[in-house]
C-alpha cells in the first residue's frame, strides 16, 4: 500500500482499474484511470505499479492479493425434505398447446415429430447439465407419443424410465433417470 504521490502509477486491488494519481487527500486518493476517468479510492484500495518504484508490484502479485482477500463462502447444506429429495428436478410438458401457439396446418405426424424433437432436445440438455431426473408429461391419449418416447429413451444406454408419480401426474407422464458417468 504505502504512501502515494501525484504521478504514481497505481492499480486497484478489488478491480482491474489502472491509472495515475492526480490528487492525494488525507483519506482518499484521486486517480485518472487509463480510460481518462477521475476516480476516488481509499489508500488501502490501491497498490503502486510504477516500474521505477523500488517496491514494484506486478499484476501477478495483485492477483495473488485479490485471491487472498476473497473469503470462500460456506455452502449452507440444508437437507432436502424426503418428498423434495425424490421430486424430479425437471419437467417437460409435451402437450402440443405448450409447444406452439397454433396447430393450424399441422397434421398428426407433424405434431408427433415436434413433440419428439422437443423431448430429445430436453433430454440432451438434461444430460449436458447433469440433471439426474426429468419428467416428460405426455398425457394419456391413445399412447402413441408414450410409445415413441420409450423408443427414444431406449436409444440411450445411461437412461432408465418408468411411469411418473401417479398421484401427481396420473398415467400421463414418464419419469426418466439419467445415470451420470464419473
Amino acid at each position: 500500500m504505502g504512501v502515494f504521490a501525484i504521478g504514481d502509477k497505481v492499480e486497484t486491488i478489488d478491480d482491474t482499474i489502472c491509472g495515475s494519481v492526480v490528487d492525494v487527500g488525507p483519506h482518499e486518493i484521486t486517480i485518472e484511470s487509463d480510460e481518462g476517468f477521475l476516480l476516488k479510492f481509499a489508500p488501502g484500495e490501491l497498490v503502486k505499479t510504477d516500474p521505477s518504484d523500488p517496491i514494484r508490484v506486478t499484476h501477478y502479485e495483485v492477483a495473488r492479493i485479490k485471491a487472498e482477500k476473497e473469503i470462500p463462502k460456506k455452502k449452507s447444506a440444508l437437507a432436502p425434505k424426503p418428498k423434495e429429495r425424490n421430486a424430479p428436478r425437471m419437467e417437460v410438458d409435451l402437450h402440443i398447446n405448450q409447444l406452439v401457439r397454433s396447430t393450424k396446418g399441422m397434421g398428426n405426424y407433424d405434431i408427433l415429430n415436434l413433440q419428439l424433437e422437443t423431448a430429445e432436445r430436453q433430454l440432451r440438455f438434461a444430460m449436458e447439465k447433469r440433471i439426474p431426473k426429468v419428467v416428460f408429461i405426455h398425457g394419456v391419449g391413445e399412447g402413441v407419443l408414450k410409445e415413441e418416447l420409450y423408443f427414444l429413451f431406449n436409444r440411450y444406454e445411461n437412461v432408465a424410465y418408468y411411469d411418473a408419480n401417479y398421484q401427481k401426474y396420473g398415467l400421463g407422464a414418464t419419469e426418466v433417470h439419467i445415470h451420470q458417468n464419473g
